[in-house]
């Protein structure tokens, strides 16, 4: 049918992580799943095992589930099981969600041993900010199977037109398909300012200058240039060391700063509701889901550039941050300025995003046709 057009395709999502220790790229994948189902595909996502598997697993419903328990150190995620897997689920294509662990190596060897197509979407993970990190693991993993998974790939995925050149600049592909990330159905653009509530949702890590932002926002408290009720709310999961340094300078953070922990369905949704602006003044992003999912709730965002979606600036759906102290303190001061009149064009503008080009319907028309693309000619179009 014309409006299923992956019809009877098997098609396989392979990622490090199928629950919600996979952060953006576990909702990426969640959200892709449901996307080409909507397609017609049969699909099957295929991850390692983690503490919460099983209690994300609702989020793949209709999808065949796979789990392969990991041996060895985490940071590897060595899963023999995932041959089996993969060969017994007979795909017609194969893609790839994340790198630097143990699935690139089982997704390229899938690849030579079936001879059909293997996509690799890096998440980011190719960003300058990103490869400076942990180089001596880097190393290894490129010497080890990165290269070899890169150079077997049908084809590279980004983001962006800046991912793009991150793929290329590593790897020497310079073919990615370019296609965004899907956000949530959109809700109706709000008719009302909220209250001064900053929002923050996604993991505690460095690259996400959360302690920058704390300091924004001490500063803006000191000097008395915060509105009555303002309030700063963080919610995220992360590595317990980065929870720990995150809770330990909100010991001296003023006492409207919150650390709501994970938040996840209903909980999650209320923050993105209630909040004035959601805030990312991240050092290194892939695309941000946070960002779209702000954007379906009718909210606008405080980013920086890293964020990667220039078109939020260019349609007044987002205010600049920067990435030092100073500089978000004055998008802050920016932000609280607006008036109701102001502050809901901005709101319209991050709907129009919502239920525009980032919309699933677009995007799932995207990737429909790249994969057929795929699938009948071994290349992109």
């Amino acid at each position: 049918m014309a409006d299923r057009p992956l019809d009877g395709k098997r098609i396989g999502l392979l990622t490090a992580s199928a629950s919600r220790l996979g952060g953006g790229v576990f909702e990426a994948v969640a959200s892709h799943a449901e996307m080409l189902r909507g397609q017609g595909a049969d699909v099957a996502v295929f991850a390692l095992a983690d503490r919460h598997s099983g209690d994300d697993a609702g989020r793949f419903a209709g999808c065949e589930l796979y789990h392969a328990p990991v041996r060895g150190p985490g940071f590897f995620g060595y899963a023999p099981a995932l041959a089996a897997l993969l060969d017994q689920a007979r795909l017609d294509l194969l893609h790839l969600h994340g790198i630097w662990m143990y699935p690139s190596q089982a997704g390229s060897a899938w690849a030579a041993r079936s001879g059909r197509p293997y996509l690799i979407s890096p998440h980011g993970m190719l960003d300058p900010w990103i490869t400076g990190r942990g180089r001596w693991k880097k190393a290894l993993a490129r010497a080890g199977y990165e290269r070899r998974a890169w150079r077997r790939a049908s084809a590279f995925h980004a983001l962006t037109g800046r991912e793009a050149e991150d793929i290329r600049r590593e790897s020497g592909r310079a073919d990615s398909l370019v296609i965004a990330n899907a956000g949530p159905p959109a809700s109706a653009p709000p008719a009302a300012l909220r209250r001064p509530v900053i929002g923050y949702i996604g993991r505690i890590h460095p690259k996400k200058n959360l302690h920058a932002l704390i300091d924004a926002w001490a500063m803006l408290d000191a000097a008395g240039d915060l509105p009555a009720g303002a309030e700063l709310r963080i919610a995220g999961w992360g590595d317990p060391q980065d929870v720990a340094a995150l809770e330990a300078r909100l010991d001296s953070a003023p006492r409207n700063v919150t650390f709501l922990g994970p938040q996840y369905g209903a909980d999650k949704a209320r923050l993105l509701e209630e909040s004035r602006f959601i805030a990312l003044p991240s050092h290194s992003e892939g695309l941000p889901v946070a960002i779209l999912e702000a954007w379906a709730a009718g909210t606008p965002v405080l980013m920086s550039e890293e964020c990667n979606l220039p078109i939020g600036f260019a349609v007044g759906a987002a205010i600049d941050t920067g990435f030092a102290p100073a500089r978000i303190a004055a998008a802050l001061r920016d932000a609280f300025a607006l008036d109701q009149a102001g502050w809901l064009d901005m709101a319209r503008a991050a709907n129009a995003l919502a239920t525009g080009p980032f919309s699933a319907e677009a995007i799932a028309r995207a990737w429909a046709g790249a994969y057929l693309d795929l699938m009948e000619t071994g290349v992109p179009a």
